[in-house]
């Protein structure tokens, strides 16, 4: 079985290294690296994995997961650049890094594959989109494609559409936890208990999750299901209508696409300089 070194073990990394483990890969099998010596002592006891450091990882791994901050990406690459194997898989879950960026630094010929995961893979539930670099061919979204399907869905989509998908589905998992929240203060201010609104708004949401992901219907068609003439729902929708929230929504969408796209250029541009 391939050794997968995960380079950045923050939230998203360690995200990827119990999520793995849990859908069956050995701890001898996966590596991490982590800057923080206290840090990377916690993982270490919490998950059995080892922690190396980058050059460590390029040695051993047959695919390198990169999962650092953006802004972090360049004394990573750097050093993936001196000792990374020919046959190696690079795998990017850096939101709006392209995979020309890491093709420029790593040796040349080098498989990149980008991906833009979100935090449900943490629960098994991730969704996760990659897109092939000019050197990665059918075999290595194969490999990539297997590897996230431990931990949630996969979809293959085109590079260019990385930062719609990085401020969809990226961020997404954000715009439901924002909603939730504001849900169950609406519950307090209706006289329930806070615990109370919270499993209600819970389970709803699980609930409702269920019924999109099972195919029961348009989401237009459950909500009309929902709504009764002159019921309580159409009283609630036309407020949330009055307020513009579905137009809130889509610009804060375009908002973090645009963020993403910010976050690539920023990079291209540091490079120039």
């Amino acid at each position: 079985m391939a050794t997968i070194a995960v380079l950045g073990a923050g939230k998203i990394g360690e995200a990827l290294l119990s999520g793995l483990l849990h859908g069956g890969r050995s701890p001898g099998d996966l590596l991490f690296t982590e800057r923080h010596p206290e840090r990377a002592a916690e993982l270490e006891s919490a998950y059995g994995v080892t922690g190396v450091t980058v050059a460590e990882a390029a040695r051993r791994a047959d695919l390198l997961v990169v999962a650092v901050k953006p802004q972090d990406i360049d004394p990573v690459l750097a050093e993936l650049a001196q000792a990374l194997r020919p046959s190696s898989l690079v795998v990017s879950l850096c939101a709006g890094l392209p995979t020309a960026l890491f093709e420029r630094t790593l040796p040349e010929g080098t498989p990149v594959v980008r991906v833009m995961p979100n935090t449900p893979m943490l629960v098994g539930e991730a969704m996760s989109a990659v897109s092939p670099g000019s050197h990665a061919d059918a075999e290595h979204v194969r490999q990539v494609t297997d590897l996230l399907s431990c931990v949630g869905k996969v979809v293959e989509v085109p590079e260019s559409q990385q930062d719609a998908v990085t401020a969809l589905s990226g961020s997404g998992p954000a715009y439901f936890f924002y909603l939730v929240e504001a849900m169950i203060d609406a519950g307090i201010l209706l006289g329930l208990p806070r615990a109370v609104a919270e499993q209600l708004i819970v389970q709803s949401a699980v609930g409702a999750a269920t019924m999109l992901a099972e195919g029961a219907g348009h989401p237009v068609l459950l909500r009309e299901a929902v709504t009764s003439p002159a019921g309580t729902t159409i009283n609630a929708i036309r407020e949330l209508e009055k307020h513009g929230v579905r137009a809130a929504l889509l610009a804060a969408i375009e908002a973090a696409r645009d963020r993403s796209v910010e976050l690539g250029r920023a990079h291209e541009d540091s490079e120039r300089a």
